[in-house]
């Protein structure tokens, strides 16, 4: 599934959400320079902006057609696994990975970055994660569910855990873990950054064809859950409010600040 996101890396980088401000401006203050290494920077969307903050940003993708994307856009691009990439003696004031870092081996990722961060260097691993209003939720599970019934993604567990805002708490704690476990950090650090966006009809079944399993749904199985969900939007007016938290895990690479702690802005 992590290669299948290139299908159409022109919608990903289109439809998917960009990421709050607060959480960009918090990476640089923390980090003690302007070099970023993005890890499975995709098209570049978090490179992009980080870029704007003044950074220089070198990514690492997988999918060599994501990092096409990335490169139009005037991203330097590595196209690698983290895991088997060759830093060449490169270094890093930090390393980020937005939507990313669920593909890599916790341990074996965390101890890449502290071999390629630069002392008191930040590691920086965030998601977004959406909770849309029930209706909407409800429409795609009833139809995936119909149309998968063998699915193991229990999604409407999935969207209780999202409305109680507790979905992405194994995607940290595991990054937690593998940065314990690697050596080399101070203690872990979550942040959060709440934020809403709203989205046309249109807008959102542009990005639902990018999101997991649904990149690898055959046409005719992939339209019936787009026709289902577009009718849930058209149902509350033909548009929605969606609510994002970006909760991200960090931790600072050992011989800057005594404390091992990240500095706060």
């Amino acid at each position: 599934m992590a290669e299948s996101f290139g299908t159409d890396a022109e919608r990903y980088d289109r439809a998917r959400p960009r990421y709050p401000e607060g959480l960009l401006e918090r990476i640089t203050a923390n980090s003690p320079g302007p070099d970023v290494l993005d890890v499975g920077c995709g098209t570049g969307i978090a490179a992009r902006q980080l870029r704007a903050k003044g950074r220089r940003v070198l990514g690492v993708e997988p999918d060599a057609r994501m990092a096409d994307m990335a490169r139009r856009f005037g991203v330097e691009v590595d196209v690698a696994t983290f895991e088997t990439w060759d830093p060449a003696g490169r270094e890093f004031d930090a390393v980020v990975a937005g939507q990313a870092w669920h593909w890599i081996d916790p341990v074996a990722g965390a101890a890449k970055a502290a071999r390629v961060l630069r002392p008191g260097g930040l590691l920086a691993l965030f998601w977004n994660v959406h909770q849309p209003p029930p209706e909407v939720t409800e429409a795609f599970v009833t139809i995936y569910q119909h149309l998968v019934p063998d699915s193991p993604f229990d999604l409407r567990a999935a969207a209780r855990q999202s409305a109680e805002k507790s979905y992405y708490r194994p995607m940290l704690a595991k990054a937690a873990d593998g940065m314990r476990e690697a050596g080399g950090f101070g203690d872990p650090q979550e942040w959060r950054f709440d934020w809403e966006c709203s989205y046309t009809r249109d807008a959102w079944l542009d990005q639902l064809p990018t999101q997991g399993p649904l990149t690898r749904f055959p046409p005719d199985k992939l339209e019936q859950i787009l026709q289902a969900v577009g009718a849930a939007i058209d149902a509350m007016g033909g548009s929605f409010t969606m609510r994002y938290a970006t909760v991200a895990v960090t931790a600072r690479r050992a011989g800057g600040r005594p404390d091992g702690e990240p500095r706060l802005p």
